[in-house]
């Protein structure tokens, strides 16, 4: 590939990023290129041309946007009344589905030691933070739940493995002592989301892909 095709390649990709509202995947992205081009080297160069200016190309998961960079993110924030906000059972629910997804309502419930309303799954759910994940193959085939792309982005990571350990947590105070709060600890390492980047190619045996009802 010559110099200048790379070139003309690079501006596509910049052009697409920069339409998209929203992160757009690696094989979304490949959509727009002839077959053969390979997009992931694309989006690193990409991203180091951009490194240290104002907008910056980061990764979501196994997506990619252009974001703010942080740095200066603060001078460009306007402040106003949030007219939404999450209940702390909202908050406590995301907490969980990010450490523990996929996991069921029941999961859920069994960790924060008191049910859980009807309502919260779908708060979570409309904000486009969570996503059904599948459903176990256990009794009554619950449905699992998981993280999104728009969740990374909302909270500026890169991957769920990003996520502040339960050290760190309890040494910033965010955690307490309670025992639903504890049973993070019980339930050991993370699992990783069925779509995400770092996830081994074999389909989890305990989840029953949607795509099978």
């Amino acid at each position: 590939m010559s110099t200048e095709e790379q070139i003309q390649q690079l501006r596509l990709l910049e052009a697409v990023l920069f339409a998209s509202k929203e992160p757009l995947g690696e094989k979304k992205l490949s959509n727009y290129f002839e077959e053969g081009v390979s997009i992931k080297e694309l989006l690193r160069i990409l991203q180091g041309e951009y490194e240290g200016r104002g907008v910056n190309l980061v990764q979501r998961g196994n997506a990619w946007a252009f974001r703010t960079a942080e740095d200066i993110a603060e001078q460009l924030s306007e402040y106003r009344e949030n007219v939404k906000t999450l209940s702390r059972a909202a908050i406590e629910t995301l907490s969980i589905v990010a450490y523990h997804q996929p996991v069921t309502r029941a999961e859920i419930e069994e960790i924060r030691g008191v049910s859980l309303s009807k309502g919260t799954l779908d708060v979570l759910f409309e904000a486009g933070w969570i996503k059904p994940r599948g459903r176990r193959r256990t009794p009554g085939r619950p449905m699992t739940w998981g993280t999104t792309v728009g969740f990374l982005d909302q909270f500026g990571l890169e991957k769920t493995d990003h996520l502040p350990g339960i050290e760190e947590l309890k040494s910033a105070g965010l955690l307490d002592a309670r025992p639903a709060i504890n049973a993070y600890t019980v339930r050991g390492e993370m699992e990783l989301p069925l779509d995400h980047p770092d996830q081994q190619d074999h389909d989890n045996e305990l989840l029953e892909p949607l795509a099978d009802e």
